[in-house]
């Protein structure tokens, strides 16, 4: 069971609750709480209750969508105080879907999840070719997440894996609806993650960040 320092923000994440997310974000920081310690202790932990919930069927996409717009309700406030305290990200990844497809959804998801969990995230939209990818990478992003929904567009992860491939310090993680262990095993991507839920962990243990 995850335990947060702060459970009525907790549970107002979980719940999507947008307004009382913000309410208690404010709240908390008037009284003197840490927003670092807000962050890690109690709005982290939340997003990752809501990816293992997804994950054991127990919540679906909707219930996933708007907890994690109310985390980043929370987030926005924050960002702005996290800088000022010098904290940084857990680490930094790019994602976008692959080129030649422009569906987003999947895409979107994983992305708030892993602002939710403490990583800087680099969106890079959709139709994304390798050039984008590799600027991103220039810029610091220490792991490639790549979507597809399409079959038709599965096969351009295997040429940005490929680009990367004598790069060891950039991890290459796969994920959409016709992706699987087998096709990433296949393309040489160093991580699959079937879920957005699982798409968290899949990052951490990539980039060695799991407990």
């Amino acid at each position: 069971m995850i335990v947060a320092r702060n459970e009525a923000l907790f549970n107002a994440i979980r719940m999507g609750k947008k307004p009382e997310v913000q309410q208690l974000v404010r709240a908390a920081l008037d009284g003197g709480a840490s927003p670092i310690e807000l962050l890690n202790e109690t709005m982290v932990p939340a997003m990752r209750e809501v990816g293992e919930a997804f994950s054991r069927h127990e919540i679906f996409i909707p219930q996933m969508l708007v907890a994690a717009r109310a985390m980043q309700a929370g987030l926005d406030i924050l960002e702005p105080l996290l800088v000022r305290a010098g904290h940084q990200p857990r680490a930094k990844v790019c994602i976008g879907t692959v080129k030649g497809d422009l569906h987003d959804i999947g895409k979107n998801l994983v992305a708030m999840m892993l602002k939710g969990a403490g990583f800087e995230v680099m969106d890079l939209g959709t139709d994304v070719d390798v050039t984008k990818f590799a600027r991103a990478v220039e810029q610091g992003a220490q792991a490639v997440l790549m979507s597809a929904l399409l079959t038709t567009t599965m096969p351009y992860m295997r040429v940005v894996t490929e680009y990367f491939r004598n790069r060891g310090d950039v991890k290459i993680i796969i994920g959409g609806a016709p992706i699987t262990q087998e096709y990433a095993d296949e393309i040489g991507a160093h991580g699959y993650g079937e879920d957005a839920g699982q798409a968290v962990h899949v990052v951490e243990r990539c980039l060695g960040l799991s407990n």
